[in-house]
């Protein structure tokens, strides 16, 4: 029996959608049916639970084409994604004051960003002044690749990359200190590639558009300006999206190395980490075989779960979150969700809560509850557990999570 939904749309590929008991807001399924008209389409797009309106496509949709990439389906942050690791920590090893936890990691990470203003000479403080010796070990397997991207792409030279390795950024990005079901404590964080994908995946994306200026007109919506396979715009977009995901997975790497050194200095308890380990991509687009065919899946808000395969799905701030095993479902090309999905825009979240509400909904969690971050509020997000039952064909629950320190930019 199918646990998808289909809907279909006159000239348009097919869409699945696996949102049963899950809200769709109607300009999303107007966005899911611009998208389907693309020609290059391969066979249909799968839509995950935690969908909803993005740039151009979908947050929270597999995108499969053949012969062409839309890079803002890719998106801006090129690679953001999920790291948890296991510690053989348990709960009654957290120290009764958990905001000296919680100061600890927000000075080992660089994270939220200082607002540019012309009367601003200070650096920004989600990045690094003095990257330490693991940023430099990093950033000598990157730099070779990136001078030759900046040989063909000059205006990425200037961008921030190398002061940006192992930062968190803002918005929906985080680090947790959680406690699973047996109270193991887990580390878990969230980051893409900073201000260098930024640059790249918006450099792309106005070269399409700029490619197809002559009939962008016709298209459903000008950020589904595609790149063909073939052109050299695109085999440079190929090179630098594959570089900025590989960018994107050490800069977790490198912050997962400072909060657990960071920790150490507050929990004086010896303990190992990596017990278990996942580091996994939402926002990316790769190669890979579905139905006989190699073809380009792109991944907008979305999590690869190849049967055995682990991912992490996560809630909101004060919500749970799943380390799950993918069962290799073929119709949703083997992907899940990549979070709970938002129900509202961030300037809704603000205009409808208070500060009272954003304390209340994060209680029992060492995190900032000021009017900057009332945004993230779990209310503004879908329901976890039902985001996770309509994908129950999806993916299995190893573990869940309970964050008790959360740090955001």
């Amino acid at each position: 029996m199918k646990n998808y939904e289909e809907m279909d749309i006159a000239g348009a590929s097919p869409i699945k959608m696996w949102t049963s008991g899950v809200p769709v807001e109607a300009a999303a399924k107007e966005q899911l049916a611009n998208t389907a008209k693309m020609p290059f389409i391969y066979k249909h797009i799968a839509v995950m639970p935690d969908v909803h309106l993005g740039k151009g496509s979908t947050i929270g949709s597999v995108i499969p084409t053949l012969g062409a990439i839309i890079p803002a389906a890719v998106g801006v942050d090129i690679g953001c994604g999920m790291m948890a690791a296991k510690t053989t920590l348990n709960a009654r090893d957290l120290p009764d004051n958990l905001g000296a936890l919680r100061s600890a990691i927000e000075k080992a990470i660089p994270h939220g960003m200082t607002p540019k203003t012309r009367s601003y000479r200070g650096r920004d403080t989600g990045a690094w002044e003095n990257p330490p010796a693991p940023v430099d070990t990093a950033w000598a397997q990157l730099k070779g690749e990136f001078d030759v991207i900046c040989q063909k792409t000059p205006r990425l030279r200037n961008t921030n990359n190398y002061k940006h390795l192992g930062t968190l950024g803002s918005g929906n990005h985080f680090v947790e200190v959680c406690l699973d079901e047996e109270g193991s404590v887990w580390f878990m964080l969230h980051s893409g590639s900073r201000g260098v994908g930024n640059a790249i995946g918006t450099h792309f994306i106005e070269l399409a558009q700029q490619d197809m200026r002559t009939h962008i007109a016709n298209l459903p919506d000008k950020d589904l300006a595609y790149l063909e396979e073939g052109t050299k715009h695109y085999d440079d977009y190929v090179e630098a999206v594959g570089w900025a995901q590989k960018f994107a997975r050490m800069n977790r790497e490198v912050m997962m190395q400072n909060l657990i050194a960071s920790v150490r200095t507050v929990i004086k308890k010896p303990f190992d980490t990596h017990v278990e380990a996942v580091n996994c991509h939402h926002n990316y687009v790769q190669k890979e075989r579905h139905f006989g065919k190699d073809v380009l899946i792109t991944r907008k808000g979305a999590v690869s779960a190849r049967e055995g395969e682990l991912g992490i799905i996560p809630g909101s701030m004060g919500a749970k979150s799943f380390i799950v095993r993918g069962k290799g479902n073929p119709e949703s090309f083997n992907s899940c969700s990549h979070g709970a999905g938002r129900t509202m825009s961030r300037n809704e979240a603000k205009r409808r809560y208070t500060l009272a509400d954003q304390a209340k909904a994060t209680e029992g969690v060492e995190c900032r509850k000021d009017a900057a971050v009332i945004d993230e509020i779990p209310m503004a997000y879908k329901d976890i557990d039902a985001v996770m039952q309509a994908q129950s064909d999806l993916v299995e629950v190893v573990h869940t999570l309970k964050q008790v320190v959360c740090v955001k930019g």
